[in-house]
């Protein structure tokens, strides 16, 4: 099929966009890379009167270091972000999550922000952001507000973006971007979506966990952390049996769906698989 006759918008600002956004309300869409609203377009799924391109944006892009914070443009592309070496110092973690993202031509025009405001659970960025203790600074008719990734995923294509709002720049603290770090991901082949998913970030300090985030992709809802898992190891020594443990737990919040990637129970199963080796991953890197 292809998409639904629609009008094409290429503003070159944010205070551009916003005044779009307020003309045509909902009956306008924004597109950062469109690797998931074309493709719904296409087969009539969405069906936007109007078509806000935000690729002429230059304030949405790009990557800065300043202070204590990592500073990320939503509209980056994901093969910019691998391209900024101090990043794979700085935060590991999102570098390696990054890589396993679709495939190269997917990362040249897929941006981190359009994989975070989509809200697809399936998508990898979120639970990179929840494990990292991310912030996204919202803009809007009405100013300028910040969400902690913790707040910001509400449901499967549901976020707290509202109408007329635009995410504009995802920051990431330096002492989160230097925990130990773990990142598995189970797909059936390259640029697949994540049968499994998992992203990892904590401290061991004397042999004690602390600051520990757990957050599962595809395995629910929405990409989500499993705080009983984080529980059982914050605090207290990585033993095996505290691993184990934090396993199952994690394993018991999932609520997967059945799909051609597997039932519910092979779904289940592989999400405690991944987060173990993400977890022997991250005690490793001490």
């Amino acid at each position: 099929m292809i998409a639904k006759h629609f009008n094409y918008f290429a503003p070159g600002s944010i205070p551009e966009a916003l005044d779009l956004l307020r003309k045509f309300g909902n009956d306008a869409k924004l597109l950062a890379g469109g690797h998931s609203l074309l493709p719904m377009m296409k087969m009539r799924f969405a069906e936007p009167v109007h078509l806000i391109d935000m690729q002429n944006i230059a304030e949405l892009k790009g990557i800065s270091v300043r202070d204590d914070v990592i500073s990320i443009g939503a509209m980056t592309s994901e093969n910019n972000i691998l391209r900024h070496e101090p990043l794979a110092e700085l935060c590991p973690l999102l570098m390696e999550a990054t890589k396993w993202i679709a495939d190269p031509q997917v990362r040249n025009k897929g941006t981190i922000g359009g994989d975070i405001a989509h809200g697809d659970p399936a998508n990898d960025q979120p639970a990179v952001m929840l494990a990292l203790d991310a912030t996204f600074h919202i803009v809007g008719e009405k100013g300028k507000r910040i969400v902690a990734a913790n707040d910001f995923f509400l449901g499967t294509y549901l976020t707290d973006l509202s109408a007329g709002e635009i995410l504009a720049r995802i920051e990431i603290s330096k002492q989160a971007g230097a925990r130990q770090w773990g990142f598995r991901k189970l797909k059936r082949k390259t640029g697949d979506f994540a049968t499994a998913a998992c992203a990892v970030s904590l401290n061991v300090n004397g042999d004690v966990c602390s600051d520990v985030r757990i957050a599962l992709t595809n395995l629910g809802p929405t990409a989500f952390r499993a705080r009983k898992a984080e529980w059982v190891l914050e605090g207290h020594k990585p033993t095996p049996e505290r691993l184990n443990a934090a396993v199952q737990l994690a394993m018991q919040s999932t609520e997967p769906a059945a799909d051609q990637r597997g039932n519910e129970e092979y779904k289940t199963a592989m999400a405690g698989e991944m987060l173990h080796r993400a977890l022997q991953d991250a005690i490793a890197r001490k």
